[in-house]
C-alpha cells in the first residue's frame, strides 16, 4: 500500500511537486467537526504528497441542502464541510436519472482515476470492488488507506 505507487492519470505536477487527486465525501468533511482532526494535513501525511482535494457539485449541493436541516448538528457540520470547500476544486459532474450522490462519486472515480476519502461503509465497499483506492477514518483519530494510490 505504498504511496510511491500512483495512477498515471492521478497525478498533477505543480512546481517541483507530485500532487495526488482525491475526491472527498460529504461524511468525510464532517471529520473535522466530530472528531477535531485536519483532513487536509492528515491527507498529505498518509499519502506522502500534495494533496488536491476535489469535491463533485452533487457533494457541493448535497452540503448546501444540508446546511437548511433541521437537525442543529447536521446543519453546523454541513456549514463547517462548506467552509473546508473553499479548500478544494469543484468539479462539474453531472447527476444522471435515477443516481445516488455515492453512484456519482463512484463514477467519477473512475473516470477520473482518483481516491475517494469517504467514512460511508456501503460506498467503500464499492469503491474497494471497482479497484478505487479510499481513504477513511480509522479508530476515530487517524486516516487509513485502503488500496494503493
Amino acid at each position: 500500500m505504498a504511496a510511491h505507487r500512483l495512477w498515471h492519470n492521478n497525478l498533477v505536477f505543480l512546481g517541483s511537486h507530485l500532487t495526488i487527486k482525491i475526491i472527498l465525501d460529504t461524511n468525510f468533511l464532517f471529520v473535522p467537526s466530530q472528531f477535531h482532526l485536519d483532513i487536509f494535513e492528515e491527507l498529505a501525511r498518509l499519502l506522502e504528497r500534495q494533496v488536491e482535494p476535489l469535491i463533485l457539485s452533487s457533494t457541493f449541493g448535497e452540503l448546501q441542502k444540508l446546511v437548511k436541516s433541521r437537525s442543529v448538528k447536521k446543519s453546523k457540520q454541513a456549514l463547517l464541510g462548506l467552509k473546508l470547500t473553499e479548500k478544494c476544486r469543484v468539479v462539474e459532474m453531472e447527476r444522471k436519472s435515477g443516481e445516488s450522490n455515492d453512484d456519482v462519486i463512484l463514477r467519477a472515480s473512475v473516470e477520473m482515476k482518483c481516491a475517494v476519502a469517504t467514512n460511508d461503509r456501503e460506498l467503500r465497499k464499492k469503491l474497494r470492488n471497482a479497484g478505487v483506492p479510499v481513504v477513511f477514518l480509522r479508530q476515530k483519530s487517524t486516516l487509513a488507506l485502503d488500496g494503493s494510490v
